[in-house]
């Protein structure tokens, strides 16, 4: 069969239908029991108006995960319902599913308590189903989501193309549900914000306005995070986070966690930027000053940061700071540490904090998904799609930084009623809070709408919810957010 002959229709394909799986449960809280319905598994992406010599009307093109949990007997008009997603981009949403936002919840310890395997589950009575429904969507390629035949992978794995077939999902299950007069919320974690942002400007602009945006661990602006020749902002914007890693591993002795980031953070915002900036016109004095105070902040050695020509690469400085050790710190949560691979590496050969994290997580949402939401399909589960990250279109954005500032600065300007939630983790070495920061000081809106952005902060890494005290005080956070957000 030649390209230019039409492909037959596969009846399987012609007939596609959502596989969910419906199931009731009891969840016990603080302020009494709640009874919810969920429904997981695959439901059909369609692409509409479709005209060639195959389709007529509207034409599958991907099965994508989605687990929804719905109160029972809630008044749907008044009853907000949050959409959830993970980044990657190619991660699936299990760990703001099974981390913070969902019913259930990962027993997995934390640093120096780990569990061992095959970990558990719990229950999670601090879950954000106490203030909203929530649907949790896997994009193409994660999780279970997979395209039908005849369609390409790849042509999801792009900027535009995901924002497009994220936000198709939300609106048919909007239509499906009924859920059109509900209030309606985004919450995203790492580049997951990237697409909320994003999503939040798409969504609004075809007409399902928004009442919140929840971004935790944020990236707006990719820009100011690129440790690239001619760009200094980002060893400055790493700066205070480099100051809280080593604080957390014992190098500013005696001092407040938060005095010693404000100090490094009054000194990447002035002084620093002005060293990097001039460059060999630094007199010698200015030089050893610069190098003493980055070395005192980062904690590692005055020899290091000036061989470094006082730019500090985070790759280089997670193995840099306990190397004496034999160990390397984590890029997603900086509390925890693992050997290094290599005593003389440059940079390390993993992620320990990836590392003590990915197992329980999936170990978990597997036994999960089968035996208490009944999905029965044995087909892998991907935490992480294969081959997605490297290959991810950014075609919009070529010969210049990746950024959705201006898509979130129209979506507040547009409906003035958006309101937007930040969580920092002060470990958090993959999106630190200082480029966050520096994000939404760059926000294009009137001085009116600052005040719809909210902050919280919290000593924990990029998942800041698998350290405890953070998880309970951010599930708090962001039931509080929501209750606020669609009060009306």
């Amino acid at each position: 069969m030649t390209d230019a002959e039409p492909k037959p229709k596969d009846d399987d394909v012609t007939h596609l239908e959502d596989e969910l799986v419906t199931t009731h449960h009891d969840l016990d809280t603080p302020d009494g029991r709640l009874s919810y319905t969920a429904k997981a598994g695959r439901v059909v992406l369609w692409e509409d108006k479709v005209e060639d010599d195959v389709w007529k009307g509207r034409r599958p093109r991907a099965q994508v995960g989605l687990t929804a949990y719905t109160l029972d007997d809630a008044d749907a008009s008044t009853r907000p319902v949050t959409f959830a997603f993970n980044g990657g981009p190619g991660s699936a949403s299990v760990w703001l599913h099974l981390g913070v936002l969902g019913p259930r919840r990962v027993v997995m310890g934390d640093v120096g308590e780990l569990a061992p395997p095959p970990y558990g589950l719990a229950d999670n009575p601090e879950s954000l189903l106490t203030a909203s429904d929530l649907v949790f969507i896997d994009p193409v390629s994660t999780g279970r989501s997979r395209v039908v035949d005849g369609e390409k992978a790849g042509d999801f794995h792009g900027f535009t193309a995901d924002i497009e077939s994220v936000g198709e999902i939300i609106r048919q299950w909007v239509t499906a549900e009924g859920r059109w007069l509900s209030p309606k919320l985004l919450a995203g974690e790492s580049y997951g914000t990237t697409r909320a942002a994003a999503l939040a400007q798409h969504l609004q602009s075809t007409g399902m306005y928004l009442n919140g945006l929840m971004l935790i661990s944020c990236a707006l602006n990719f820009g100011v995070a690129e440790f690239q020749v001619g760009n200094d902002n980002a060893y400055a914007r790493y700066l205070p986070f480099y100051a809280a890693a080593a604080h957390y591993h014992g190098r500013h002795p005696g001092r407040e966690l938060r005095d010693v980031v404000a100090e490094a953070e009054g000194y990447a915002a002035r002084d620093y930027l002005y060293v990097l900036a001039r460059g060999s016109r630094l007199s010698g004095q200015e030089r050893a000053n610069a190098v003493a105070t980055v070395a005192r902040l980062a904690g590692v050695s005055e020899d290091y940061v000036d061989r470094a020509d006082l730019r500090l690469e985070h790759w280089r400085y997670f193995t840099e700071l306990r190397r004496a050790d034999g160990l390397s710190v984590g890029r997603l949560d900086a509390r925890f540490t693992g050997p290094a691979g290599d005593g003389v590496a440059d940079g390390m050969d993993a992620d320990p904090s990836m590392d003590a994290i990915l197992g329980p997580y999936a170990t978990a949402y597997q036994h999960y998904a089968r035996a208490e939401l009944g999905i029965e399909d044995t087909t892998p589960f991907h935490v992480f799609g294969p081959d997605v990250i490297g290959k991810w279109s950014y075609k919009e954005f070529e010969n210049a930084p990746v950024s959705v500032l201006d898509r979130l600065s129209r979506a507040m300007r547009q409906n003035p009623h958006l309101r937007v939630h930040v969580a920092f983790g002060y470990y958090d070495g993959a999106t630190p809070f200082s480029c966050a920061e520096d994000d939404l000081a760059h926000l294009k809106i009137p001085a009116d709408l600052q005040g719809n952005i909210e902050r919280r902060y919290y000593e924990a890494g990029h998942m800041m919810y698998v350290h405890e005290p953070s998880r309970l005080r951010q599930s708090a956070d962001l039931v509080d957010f929501v209750r606020r957000a669609t009060a009306g």
